[in-house]
């Protein structure tokens, strides 16, 4: 989980074991972290001294201990220390501060090009006399890059639904795969090469590239831009006409974020629909 709130969600659904490989900052978030460890085993990543330090004292106070795993930039410029010395020095300063245990590394997404960087953090905490007991990889689509580079776990936060994001990356990528679906309904005809339909950014959050969607029914129509609450969709590429009323099946570009602003999922195999979900974690980014 990213968030604090999604962690608990996942707590309160039975879950016993979670990885934040998430900065957690700030007096109110570390007491929620200390309320949830004390329900479950709760593992956090940090790439700072002063993100330790907070976590130290909350646990301390609390007199709990905490997991943490060091997190590596090994590429992708988001959060991370930037080499294997600095991993050593904050594995040093987490084993000696009182409430946080040294648990291991982890790095997003899992690369071939980091086996290096890997190797050598394996090395230099050896040497200082510290083992990475998890080396967590990530990424959903990074599995195998994960076992490559000696990673002891992988985190693929997509996999239950893939997305339009990983259609057609490889020949095993296809729609069939794709678990998620947008029903829409067209809401307008106003030319004979271009549709709208119902559901826009407050539907889908789409972001670049376009297409926007991968629809089921007709893949040569293309969803190209967006407006708050209207899909404008290109139908040039199509051999028949649209009418009002018609239901179509999207394939969001993102599935987490499309989820994000629903409050419920049907369940349906084959034709027939089987459960209502609540979507727990909705809006649990705090």
């Amino acid at each position: 989980c990213q968030k604090l709130g999604e962690a608990e969600a996942m707590v309160d659904g039975g879950l016993d074991d979670i990885l934040i490989p998430y900065n957690i900052v700030g007096k109110p978030k570390l007491a929620r972290l200390v309320d949830l460890c004390r329900r479950a085993r709760i593992t956090v990543a940090v790439d700072s001294t002063d993100t330790v330090v907070g976590i130290s004292h909350a646990a301390d106070a609390a007199g709990i201990e905490i997991p943490l795993l060091v997190e590596m930039d090994t590429g992708s410029r988001r959060c991370g220390v930037q080499s294997p010395a600095a991993v050593t020095m904050m594995a040093q300063h987490i084993e000696s501060s009182p409430g946080v245990a040294f648990a291991g590394v982890m790095t997003y997404p899992s690369r071939t090009s980091a086996h290096g960087f890997i190797d050598e953090t394996v090395e230099s905490l050896g040497s200082s006399g510290m083992d990475a007991h998890i080396i967590s990889g990530g990424g959903t689509g990074s599995e195998r890059a994960s076992r490559e580079i000696g990673c002891t776990e992988t985190r693929s936060g997509s996999y239950a639904y893939e997305g339009m994001t990983r259609v057609g990356r490889s020949e095993d990528l296809t729609a069939e795969r794709c678990a998620l679906r947008m029903i829409v309904t067209i809401v307008s005809v106003p030319t004979p090469d271009r549709i709208i339909i119902d559901a826009g950014q407050k539907s889908f959050t789409s972001y670049p590239p376009t297409p926007y969607g991968h629809i089921i029914e007709q893949p040569a129509a293309k969803i190209t831009g967006m407006s708050v609450e209207h899909g404008h969709v290109d139908t040039s590429e199509c051999a028949r006409h649209f009418y009002v009323g018609e239901h179509l099946s999207v394939i969001p570009l993102h599935q987490g974020m499309t989820s994000n602003l629903h409050d419920e999922l049907v369940a349906v195999r084959g034709d027939e629909v089987e459960e209502t979900w609540r979507i727990a974690g909705r809006g649990r980014v705090k």
